[in-house]
């Protein structure tokens, strides 16, 4: 192309004539005499040399295969070019490694020319339509530990707001508890939910849009009355809205948080929501870039469904108690009271804790831990069992995580014979008058300098007593005395005159 430019302009602007023209470009003049006829500036296109199958062409084949192969492995893992040259010289192959060098250049150089995707429908959403759940995996620092989180994003279609809740895992409750959040967040619910094939909604992906939805995601659709859409198979495009969120988020929320350190997950999710209620006001809305995505969600909460009452989203299993009162759940052990020895419980999961029922009704919850191979106790669930079997406290594992007067008491208590029975008596007393009662007795025993238990009993008594003076002596009443009593020993010698009158009537009538 360059050639035919400084040939028309040699010839047409500067009047050389075609012989001298083709002289100094070093063409023919019969060349440059076709160009010049051309009415327009056109391209000069020149014959493909024919030749004959060349030394490489039995093998482009067996190459191409290898190539395909190795472009979905991983870089580490990719075959070098002098390997390919190494392997099919090693069938037969006669020529230099430089044909094979430049086969796979060319083979690369086209497969990123070539379209990666087929072409895709922009989408519009009506406000109040729909939302688009995702989940994505983040590290933070949480209490001095590099952890893995779980981040459940929630997106509106139509007004682009979208919250971001933290977890240790995927798990039913987590799903559950994310989208309560969103939705108290967000103000209402949307009338349909487009997921991916996530686990915990879908059981089985048959043929086409069909799906065997689980049993508890099921539940909670029902609960908040908005349909579950799953998109199809390795379609993430049909939730790109809540895809792209993911990434937006990790160049912009994300990349802050994971420069800070969090004391728990509970402060990181506080953050979260402000961070994304904040960042609300601040993006402008793709389809109105005169309004923010706040401004669009105050129109779009008047199309929500109204929120109802957050569900119940546990997941349940029953679990049998050990001997030793613990429950095990993911690989950690809970305590339980010792009155439930030996018996199946109900054990209920959320995010933050652990619901325990026994058969008759009574419920205890648990804190919640993601650690692993882990025995959280509750030494007061051994109360009843230390009444029978006071020598266990010794070496009782629950009761070293006793308030540190109580230990105290204890440590003094066992220098003597029989402490550990007048040990048992105090801790007898916690579940009738209360922990903070007992610990308030003991510092003063402690502090007193007599350790028993019957004196530590007396004090706890004697403060009982004192609170309910003080109770007594505060109650309030809504009556009140119109006119306060007076002294006045007169009234007494006005009675008493008329007391005498009226004896003295009463003697004047007698017949």
């Amino acid at each position: 192309m360059g050639t035919l430019s400084k040939l028309r302009r040699m010839v047409l602007r500067d009047k050389v004539s075609v012989r001298e023209a083709a002289r100094r470009l070093n063409i023919s003049r019969n060349t440059a005499k076709r160009w010049l006829a051309e009415p327009d500036m056109v391209q000069p296109a020149y014959p493909k040399r024919a030749s004959g199958p060349g030394l490489l062409d039995p093998y482009k084949e067996q190459i191409d295969l290898w190539l395909r192969a190795d472009s979905h492995r991983a870089k580490r893992e990719r075959r070098s070019i002098g390997a390919y040259f190494e392997a099919i010289r090693a069938m037969g192959f006669t020529g230099g490694k430089s044909l094979v060098y430049c086969y796979c250049r060319a083979w690369k150089q086209k497969q990123d020319n070539a379209p990666r995707h087929a072409g895709f429908v922009p989408l519009s959403f009506e406000l109040g339509e729909a939302f688009q759940f995702d989940w994505s995996c983040e590290y933070v620092v949480i209490a001095g530990l590099r952890r893995r989180l779980e981040v459940a994003h929630t997106k509106l279609a139509a007004s682009r707001a979208y919250v971001l809740v933290a977890y240790f895992s995927q798990a039913h409750e987590m799903l559950f508890d994310a989208h309560s959040r969103a939705f108290a967040i967000l103000g209402g619910v949307p009338k349909r939910g487009i997921y991916d094939n996530m686990r915990t909604a879908v059981d089985k992906v048959g043929k086409g849009k069909e799906r065997s939805v689980n049993a508890r995601f099921e539940s909670m659709t029902g609960h908040y009355l908005f349909e579950a859409e799953f998109c199809n198979r390795a379609a993430g495009w049909e939730k790109g809205r809540v895809e792209k969120n993911v990434q937006d988020r990790r160049r912009h929320i994300w990349r802050e948080a994971a420069e800070r350190r969090w004391a728990s997950l509970a402060e990181l999710n506080a953050w979260l929501v402000q961070a994304c209620q904040d960042s609300w006001s601040e993006l402008r809305h793709p389809d109105w870039p005169e309004l923010t995505v706040a401004d669009v969600l105050q129109d779009e909460r008047i199309r929500l469904m109204p929120l109802p009452k957050p569900f119940d989203g546990y997941v349940e299993q029953p679990a049998r108690v050990t001997a030793t009162s613990l429950v095990h759940f993911q690989r950690n052990r809970y305590s339980v009271p010792c009155e439930w020895v030996n018996s199946v419980v109900s054990l209920r999961a959320y995010p933050e804790f652990l619901r325990i029922v026994s058969v008759h009704g009574e419920v205890v919850d648990l804190p919640r831990s993601f650690e692993r191979d882990q025995t959280y106790y509750e030494w007061q669930h051994y109360i009843a069992l230390i009444e029978r079997k006071p020598g266990a406290l010794r070496n009782g594992a629950p009761f070293k995580t006793m308030p540190a007067p109580l230990q105290e008491l204890q440590r003094q208590l066992l220098k003597n014979p029989g402490g550990d029975r007048v040990m048992a008596q105090v801790l007898s007393a916690v579940p009738l008058h209360g922990l903070e009662a007992v610990l308030a007795a003991i510092e003063m025993a402690l502090q007193a300098g007599r350790v028993s238990a019957e004196h530590v009993l007396h004090t706890l008594a004697h403060l009982k007593d004192r609170q309910r003076t003080e109770v007594v002596g505060e109650v309030a009443t809504p009556l009140a005395l119109q006119t306060p009593p007076l002294a006045n020993v007169t009234r007494y010698d006005s009675l008493r005159t008329s007391d005498m009158n009226a004896d003295h009537v009463e003697a004047n009538h007698v017949y």
